[in-house]
């Protein structure tokens, strides 16, 4: 192996120092925020409500019944079009503009559940919840687009890395947090706390900049009927045309589908895994909030500098292929049985590969979005991403039990690999460069 020479060693030594300095960006700090406000409401439709629920005397039933008020999150796609071209409400810029004017709705709409009691009003509890569930899943439609518009070309790595990091703060923080307020203040207190938290976002979305909109997809200057109608002709068929403009486009919507199944496929089966070797509830839930927390967050932002230092197609690759071998710890702790160190280091590689992985795939899906799609285009791409996670993996249990966990885990390590291989033959046309809305920056490969 060739050696570096010491000019060689100091400039690597200063592109790992700039990479990683990034994150100190005040538009990247900003993306924390955000993230933060996105992953915040979603607990508060989910576990920590089904907590509540539960502690208030609502029958089991019910409570599985309230996991479908989740039902806007895998359909933000259909609403995302008008996010993209019709103004919203406060004209402050099509981003900030509905950034603001949801997260106020949403503030409300938090405070409100708040107040209800599940003895007495579990109906209107329930779709005060939908409600929640469809402001959130539309925040996170102009979260995701302001992002991917604001940032430059060499900040989308950490970015993403920031996003994730900021959403899985948000959930612990409703999650654990929320628990810990309500035992000790009751549940109002908790939803208005969690609340006045989403203050976060709205000051980035009040004093942050509004992304640049090109003239020729500016609608400042269109009279209020004509750009509805202009938007309806055109917001649903223009994202698709446009991005079937992209070289291999079919081969990039298909290696989406796949790169992240086998992470999903055993993240499912990995509770039931640590259950039939013996672990308490309270074992694996001590687990996954220390190791699991710390290494979701660490690998996404360790995901980031990699993803500047390497490029997003070979991070997508390198990620990929450590996501993979991280799965290989399950197949450890299926030999192993219960073991404690061996469960906390399982959690930590899946977690820490994982969210690595993550951070190169939402760094991707956001070099494919165009300026005057980028809302509708995101929400598609991750809607993909997440279907094939939901429909494959939902077939784990079935699987594992006819296989055993050995080779089902050893499966879930190599189902990603053909994806992988995927990113390696479309080549260099995934970068910024290659962008429709950054024509003249080259690909953002890191020679």
């Amino acid at each position: 192996m060739k050696e570096l020479s010491p000019i060689d060693e100091t400039h690597a030594r200063t592109k790992w120092r700039l990479a990683v300095a990034a994150y100190t960006k005040p538009r990247v700090l900003q993306v924390l925020a955000l993230g933060f406000s996105s992953g915040l409401p979603l607990l508060l439709t989910y576990s920590t409500l089904s907590a509540w629920l539960a502690t208030g005397g609502v029958r089991r039933a019910a409570i599985g019944t309230f996991a479908l008020v989740g039902t806007p999150y895998a359909f933000k796609f259909l609403w995302a079009p008008l996010m993209d071209r019709v103004p919203p409400p406060l004209r402050l810029g099509r981003r900030r503009g509905w950034g603001i004017t949801i997260q106020i709705l949403l503030i409300g709409a938090i405070i409100a559940l708040g107040l209800c009691n599940p003895k007495h009003n579990l109906p209107l509890m329930a779709a005060l919840a939908v409600l929640v569930a469809f402001l959130s899943a539309s925040q996170d439609i102009v979260i995701d687009a302001w992002r991917v518009e604001i940032l430059d070309r060499d900040q989308q790595a950490h970015g993403a890395a920031m996003i994730q990091a900021g959403y899985r703060i948000g959930m612990l923080v409703s999650g654990a947090g929320g628990l810990f307020i309500a035992a000790y203040a009751g549940w109002f207190a908790a939803y208005a706390t969690m609340a006045a938290l989403l203050g976060v976002g709205l000051l980035v979305f009040l004093f942050g900049p509004e992304p640049k909109v090109s003239a020729e997809i500016s609608y400042a200057a269109k009279s209020g009927r004509h750009v509805i109608r202009h938007a309806f002709a055109t917001a649903v068929i223009g994202p698709f045309r446009d991005f079937m403009h992209r070289p291999l486009w079919p081969v990039i919507l298909i290696a989406i589908f796949g790169y992240k199944l086998g992470e999903a496929m055993a993240g499912v089966m990995s509770t039931p895994l640590y259950i039939s070797l013996g672990f308490s509830l309270p074992e694996i839930a001590a687990a996954s909030k220390i190791f699991g927390f710390f290494s979701i967050v660490t690998g996404a932002l360790l995901g980031g500098v990699v993803t500047t230092r390497y490029g997003i197609r070979r991070s997508l690759i390198l990620c990929g292929i450590l996501q993979s071998v991280g799965n290989l710890f399950f197949v450890l702790q299926a030999v192993e049985g219960h073991r404690i160190g061996y469960l906390a280091l399982c959690v930590t590689a899946e977690n820490l590969t994982g969210a690595m992985a993550g951070t190169a795939l939402v760094t991707y899906l956001s070099s494919l979005c165009s300026p005057a799609f980028t809302a509708t285009q995101y929400a598609l791409l991750a809607s993909l991403a997440l279907l094939g996670r939901t429909v494959v993996a939902s077939s784990g249990g079935i699987l594992s039990e006819k296989i055993g966990w050995v080779r089902f885990f050893l499966l879930t390590s190599i189902v990603a690999l053909p994806a992988i291989f995927l990113f390696i033959w479309i080549g260099p046309h995934d970068d910024f460069g290659n962008n429709p809305r950054n024509p003249d920056l080259k690909a953002a490969e890191v020679e």
